[in-house]
């Protein structure tokens, strides 16, 4: 397949290519680099540097192309309190030019990378895909009306679309900026660096960790089956407080945590865990990575948590086993 990666410098975005090109797919990405890395992009994907609100540049790029990943997006939930119209802009900006490129070169399919944030605070758990979505931060509006924008432009236009609400990825090379940096590459590199861990909260607010790798498997599976116009979650299905991850931290790496809880700021929703029962209907796709096994690939694959990743002796010998 000929294939387009928009944000494809990003986190998700690079695995993603990096995938498609080693299972001989012809891949192309566009980012601006606002917050993504080219470097370790494999050499056969096709990078341009570019705004995926470029109309014009998209037509160009697009020709030929089978399938569009669209993941170009301002991604920090905290950021975009600040800077609400810009978020929109690019989120859902970027989302419509992307659709009106696509009508007017004529490809068949667009996957969105949408988010679990949309589902905001809810009476139950865990979060399916027919609940009303209860924004709590511009970013999660803007995934809302992006998947909106998606779904009305896909109809009219005759191009086949899905959403996949992406809950909270991690794995190596996950990027660390020094403003609001994910959790789970912070606390690592707090906890080997003999740094403290801060707490929003009492860190019984819990996510959803999905490993990158089970990521990349559902957009792949989102962008080959022939389900359409549909939103997907795609997580660990596996509930998991901050308290708790602090301790799956701790045995894995064999260092003791030192944590500093911050009752005074808000540690965000409650409760967060993906259903997964229309990732498996429609994709056949169930995540294979477990939370343990995760964080233990990220320290022996990241070169920023060498040279001693620590892992627990009983933990690795029950990994080789699974092996």
């Amino acid at each position: 397949m000929r294939i387009l990666i928009t944000g494809g410098a990003g986190f998700i975005g690079k695995a993603l290519a990096n995938r498609l090109a080693a299972q001989g797919h012809h891949v192309r990405v566009l980012d601006d680099l606002s917050a993504g890395d080219p470097e370790g992009l494999d050499p056969r994907v096709i990078f341009t540097r570019g705004d995926v609100r470029d109309v014009p540049k998209l037509w160009s790029l697009l020709q030929d192309v089978e399938c569009v990943y669209h993941l170009a997006a301002r991604v920090s939930v905290p950021e975009s309190i600040l800077f609400p119209r810009e978020y929109n802009d690019v989120n859902v900006g970027g989302t419509v030019s992307m659709m009106e490129a696509i009508r007017t070169v004529g490809v068949r399919r667009i996957v969105l990378a949408s988010s679990g944030t949309v589902y905001g605070e809810q009476n139950s758990q865990p979060l399916h895909e027919d609940m009303r979505p209860n924004p709590r931060v511009p970013y999660a509006v803007t995934k809302i009306a992006a998947e909106h924008y998606l779904f009305t432009l896909g109809t009219l236009y005759n191009v086949e679309t899905l959403a996949l609400r992406i809950f909270n990825a991690y794995g190596p090379g996950q990027p660390l900026p020094v403003s609001y940096p994910p959790v789970i590459p912070h606390f690592l590199h707090q906890l080997l660096g003999g740094g403290s861990l801060v707490v929003h909260g009492s860190g019984e607010q819990t996510r959803d960790f999905v490993y990158i790798d089970d990521v990349v498997d559902a957009l792949i599976a989102a962008g080959q089956t022939e389900v359409t116009h549909k939103i997907i979650n795609v997580g660990s299905g596996e509930e998991t407080s901050i308290n708790d991850l602090i301790h799956v931290l701790e045995e894995v790496t064999g260092r003791r945590a030192h944590v500093l809880y911050n009752p005074q700021q808000n540690g965000g929703v409650s409760r967060m865990v993906a259903d997964l029962t229309r990732a498996r209907e429609y994709l056949d796709w169930k995540p294979r990575i477990p939370l343990r096994e995760g964080i233990y690939r990220m320290l022996s694959q990241d070169p920023r948590f060498a040279p001693e990743p620590h892992p627990m002796p009983a933990y690795e010998a029950r990994l080789s086993r699974r092996r």
